[in-house]
C-alpha cells in the first residue's frame, strides 16, 4: 500500500489549504479512509474520517465546521479541505487507510496504512 500526501504548505490564520492524499496499493473502494495529524511533542491525533463510500464523514471537534474530507472512489484519493486555519492546526498531516471493510476509527493503531506526511505551517 502506498498513501502519497500533497498540498501542505505555509498559510497565515484564517486562511486555507487543501490536502490530497493518492491512494495505491490497496482497494480503495472498500477502505476506510481518514486523516489523522501530529504537532512536536505530541501524540498523532484523529482529523477526519470517511466511509468507503463517502456518504458519513467524521470530525475531530477541533475542526468541526472548518475541515471538509472527500473522496473520489474512481480516482483512488481523498482530500482534506481545511478553511479558516488556526496557529493551533500547525501539524505534519498524515493520511491513512483502515484495512479492507474495516470500520471508521478514530485510533490511531487501528489504521494499517500510512503517508510520510505533509507539514501544515499556519502563522499568525
Amino acid at each position: 500500500v502506498r498513501l502519497v500526501e500533497s498540498g501542505g504548505g505555509l498559510a497565515q490564520a484564517g486562511g486555507s489549504l487543501r490536502l490530497s492524499c493518492a491512494a495505491s496499493g490497496l482497494t480503495f473502494r472498500s477502505s476506510v479512509m481518514g486523516w489523522f495529524r501530529q504537532a512536536p511533542g505530541k501524540e498523532r491525533d484523529f482529523v477526519a474520517a470517511i466511509s468507503r463510500s463517502g456518504s458519513r464523514t467524521y470530525y475531530a471537534d477541533s475542526v468541526k465546521g472548518r475541515f471538509t474530507i472527500s473522496r473520489d472512489n474512481a480516482r483512488n484519493t481523498v482530500s482534506l479541505r481545511m478553511n479558516n486555519l488556526k496557529v493551533e492546526d500547525t501539524a505534519v498531516y498524515f493520511c491513512t487507510a483502515r484495512g479492507l471493510q474495516a470500520p471508521v476509527s478514530r485510533r490511531p493503531g487501528e489504521y494499517r496504512s500510512w503517508g510520510q506526511g505533509t507539514q501544515v505551517t499556519v502563522s499568525s
